[in-house]
């Protein structure tokens, strides 16, 4: 129970962390300079969108992956122990909905 304890809690600390990135438009911004395909912003030019949102959006979604990437990584062996006592001892509480065999 203490492995899948501490996987959940790490799951929603993890949610939190980027749900928290994600929504803080208050947050202080910073000029900065980047390189884009040249296609890529004639076409978001003529769709009139905010190239820098759409920058920092894909940012804030590449660091998601990455911290989702890194926890999966880290959190390995507790899967991994947790899945083998599921296997060998099947899941703690069968819900209503499932069949009984």
């Amino acid at each position: 129970m203490g492995v899948l304890y501490a996987y959940i809690q790490c799951a929603l600390i993890h949610e939190t962390d980027m749900r928290n990135i994600a929504r803080s438009p208050a947050a202080k911004r910073r000029s900065i300079n980047l390189t884009i395909r040249e296609d890529v912003i004639k076409t978001a030019r003529e769709l009139d969108l905010n190239t820098s949102r759409a920058a920092e959006a894909g940012i804030v979604e590449a660091i998601r992956q990455a911290h989702a990437a890194a926890w999966r990584t880290e959190s390995r062996a507790a899967i991994d122990a947790h899945n083998a006592r599921v296997q060998s001892a099947g899941v703690l509480l069968t819900p209503d909905w499932a069949a009984e065999e």
